[in-house]
């Protein structure tokens, strides 16, 4: 099998056995499809090998994964040639050219794909890609449909959400919002929600940007989705901000809060093939709560 990706092509001449994973979510694909990576790299959450619990149960009783961290010098190379993959994925990365080149001479690397920015890929082509370099393209596709299926079901039941402005945002270093090449961002344009007109331009061509105080207009959406530390305190503080506390969506109440260091906050922002539905039971009632028109309505909150 043969993969192209940002940095040319990799082949891959045998199903591989030992894989190691240095995108941040591709874990969760190689998992679903029956392969346990023998090495994860560590993101969100410090679970026992990498491993979310909406994804543990398919490890099926195999050992957990190794985790590596990358502490932002890039993958730990001696480590991942210590466990002598046969695979290296790194679709769901920001790897650069020097670092897949040295990774390439541990064991074949899958990169991201050039077409979409780094951290940009969606989680159908992540899947997709894992799929093919796993020789598992079929049971891929079958999970991306299944998937995908939840979605259509979601905007089946909540036709309100249809063409309604939709943002995700968190209150880092001011606000960061995440435009549409963000997974996170997809996960409300799946369900029918529209992007606010400008905000991709004021993201430019990455996954998310912090805005300036003269843009607080990108966050007057019909709804908007905030990733914060604290949901019982955060909101205060960001309502203290009046050009925010002003806005509709504020006023109407169509916040919905989420906690960005629980399992529910980590599988919304993981945007995998196994978070995915865990995402979609907790967030589509927050989400239906925040659009029914009454400020009235409480967003539920769920814990976990």
């Amino acid at each position: 099998m043969t993969i192209t990706h940002k940095f040319g092509s990799t082949t891959i001449s045998a199903a591989p056995e030992r894989v190691v994973t240095v995108g941040l979510t591709d874990q969760d694909a190689a998992v679903a499809l029956g392969s346990v990576p023998v090495g994860t790299t560590e993101w969100l959450g410090g679970y026992p090998g990498a491993i979310g619990p909406w994804a543990s149960a398919k490890l099926n009783g195999a050992t957990a994964p190794t985790v590596l961290k990358d502490t932002g010098t890039g993958p730990q190379a001696e480590k991942i040639a210590a466990l002598a993959p046969d695979l290296i994925l790194a679709v769901y990365s920001g790897v650069t050219k020097e670092q897949y080149e040295t990774l390439s001479k541990i064991a074949p690397v899958v990169a991201q794909p050039g077409e979409y920015a780094d951290y940009g890929v969606p989680w159908q082509r992540q899947t997709e890609i894992i799929g093919r370099a796993l020789g598992k393209e079929a049971e891929a596709r079958t999970l991306v449909k299944g998937v995908e299926d939840r979605f259509a079901a979601a905007k089946a039941e909540h036709p309100q959400f249809a063409g309604a402005t939709g943002v995700i945002a968190t209150p880092y270093e001011g606000v960061f919002v995440y435009g549409s090449q963000d997974g996170r961002a997809r996960i409300l344009t799946s369900l029918g929600f529209a992007i606010p007109e400008g905000l991709d331009k004021a993201v430019g061509d990455a996954f998310g940007a912090n805005i300036s105080k003269e843009r607080t207009d990108l966050l007057d959406a019909k709804a908007i989705v905030w990733i914060v530390g604290d949901p019982a305190t955060d909101p205060a503080k960001l309502h203290q901000d009046k050009l925010y506390a002003d806005l509709d969506v504020v006023r109407q109440a169509r916040e919905v809060f989420v906690k960005e260091s629980g399992d529910y906050g980590n599988a919304l922002s993981f945007v995998s093939v196994l978070s995915l539905p865990y995402t979609l039971d907790r967030l589509v009632p927050q989400l239906a709560a925040a659009v029914d028109g009454d400020p009235a309505t409480e967003v539920p909150d769920p814990r976990s």
